[in-house]
């Protein structure tokens, strides 16, 4: 028998993709799925034909606001200002929304930046799952994430484990009273206080967690929750209407040799600097053909003005894309980096901010790829690392054995399994 699901999410496409994945695979299973999330995705999720429940904060304000993408992406500083400025301020209105479309329901799915989630399971009595998309998710002391330097010379490292566990303790310390907002909560709503930060031990559900990648990328460890299942990457697929790829990048695709994709996903773009400059040099430089996932970074005009055998586009289904390059310059995040796994090419990934470094080195350690911190991209830089991809056969021969190893993955059919036999045991 069918049961009634609500899967609460914020973030970017990279977040989405995924659920509205699952959520396509448990409905061809007979199972009733609402997504609720950001006002700014609605008409893509009801385009799939699935349920759609508007969650505040709508995250088109911050989206569409230079700066405040600028904010959220530094790296001192962007996660205080994502926690306090973004999502805390508007959690008795997110636990609102959801209270709302959780009544009578079966069972909850959460996404980590849904803090009022916990809440309204506990209130109603509902079990709810938690979500891991990366591995970052977990910050595993015996498996410690990758992190960046902030100040010269630019680099990413992985911490010892007694290291990330000193670190890990000071953070918790330091965010405690950020989470005031939800201690308030809890008190109105006459719940028990809390003895797990909301941030740490409280992401992961009681019920069971969910990792939503593959086993390529990392392993279950010793202090991952008990209940996890690794469940491999939830693809989206893309509707039978959607052929992917426009006639002017279809004909592009045609002219010439494979070209080297540049792009940053679907929120960093504000940030970009002079990414796409120097990529644009290095690519002439290389003597080789280009794409440019700009967004709406680079103006029609400056698109025109492009040297020959490169060209420029707003957005790209990266499943149609992709398959198609020599390569793949990104930056990092978990659903670039997924898609660019899948399509088995090298890629050279330029991690801006959080989780991305650390999919960028576990990326590295696969043998698919070399990193370069945002801060250090030049043209010059990318022209030797890009050279180092594209001339040395192993990265080739090692990216299209992994992308093999991928797409033998059936991500969806795994979470699918996984939320079934979960709820047969709540």
């Amino acid at each position: 028998m069918g049961k009634r699901i609500v899967m609460a999410l914020f973030g970017s496409l990279g977040d989405l993709h995924p659920y509205l994945a699952v959520a396509l695979g448990l409905r061809e299973r007979g199972h009733e799925v609402t997504i609720a999330t950001s006002e700014m995705y609605r008409s893509e999720i009801e385009n799939e034909g699935v349920s759609f429940h508007a969650v505040r904060p709508d995250l088109a304000s911050l989206y569409n606001e230079p700066s405040a993408i600028r904010q959220a992406l530094d790296v001192k500083t962007g996660d205080r200002y994502v926690m306090c400025r973004v999502f805390l301020p508007c959690l008795e209105e997110t636990y609102e929304d959801l209270l709302q479309v959780c009544r009578g329901k079966d069972l909850l799915v959460g996404h980590h930046l849904t803090l009022a989630l916990p809440l309204v399971a506990e209130t109603l009595q509902l079990p709810w799952i938690s979500i891991a998309l990366q591995p970052y998710f977990f910050l595993s002391t015996h498996d410690p994430p990758a992190s960046p330097t902030v100040t010269r010379p630019f680099r990413i490292r992985r911490r010892s484990s007694w290291e990330f566990k000193l670190l890990l303790q000071f953070t918790k310390r330091h965010t405690q009273s950020w989470m005031k907002p939800v201690d308030d909560l809890r008190r109105h709503l006459g719940l028990a206080p809390s003895a797990q930060h909301p941030l740490f031990e409280g992401r992961f559900s009681p019920y069971g967690c969910l990792a939503w990648f593959s086993r390529l990328l990392a392993s279950p460890r010793p202090d991952w929750p008990i209940l996890t299942r690794l469940t491999g990457f939830p693809f989206y697929p893309r509707r039978a209407t959607d052929t992917g790829l426009d006639y002017r990048l279809s004909k592009f695709l045609e002219r010439g040799e494979p070209p080297v994709v540049f792009t940053l996903g679907s929120v960093a773009y504000p940030e970009a600097g002079d990414f796409f400059d120097h990529s644009i040099l290095a690519a002439r430089l290389l003597g080789c053909r280009a794409i440019l996932l700009t967004g709406s970074q680079m103006k029609r005009e400056m698109r025109e003005l492009l040297p020959d055998g490169m060209i420029a586009s707003d957005y790209v289904p990266y499943s149609a894309l992709l398959p198609h390059a020599a390569a793949i310059v990104h930056h990092g995040g978990i659903g670039t980096t997924a898609q660019a796994l899948r399509a088995g090419h090298p890629m050279l990934v330029v991690p801006f901010v959080n989780d991305q470094f650390d999919n960028a080195q576990r990326a590295a350690k696969l043998g698919v790829a070399r990193v370069v911190h945002h801060q250090a991209y030049t043209a010059k830089r990318a022209r030797a690392e890009l050279t180092q991809l594209l001339s040395k056969s192993r990265y080739r021969s090692r990216a299209a054995e992994i992308g093999k190893r991928i797409r033998k993955e059936d991500g969806v059919a795994g979470a699918c399994d996984a939320l079934e036999e979960l709820m047969t045991c709540v």
